[in-house]
This record gives structure tokens, sequence and C-alpha cells, in this order.
């Protein structure tokens, strides 16, 4: 996302998509529900795990 989530993280982990996107704080773990036209417009990369 553009801003960083409260605790300094600023990468997501995604846990739904849909019409909401349910997003993971990976540095503190903290869940939201955000709907799909906001995330879109605030996502600023996408990066994909390598393994």
């Amino acid at each position: 996302m553009k801003k960083p989530h409260p605790c300094g993280s600023n990468q997501w982990s995604v846990l739904r998509v849909g019409a909401d996107f349910r997003l993971k704080c990976c540095g503190c773990g903290h869940q939201v529900m955000l709907k799909r036209t906001l995330v879109e417009k605030n996502m600023k990369a996408v990066e994909h795990p390598t393994g």
C-alpha cells in the first residue's frame, strides 16, 4: 500500500480476493477487510513470493 501500517510495516499478505480484499499486515499480523476499489487505488506494487 502507499501508506505504511501504524506498526511501521508496508508489506501485506492477501488472504481473500473478491469484491472485498482481506489483507494481513506482515509486521504485526493485524487483518483488515477493504473494498476492492480502495485496494486497487492504493496498491503500490505486487511482489510474488520466491520459492
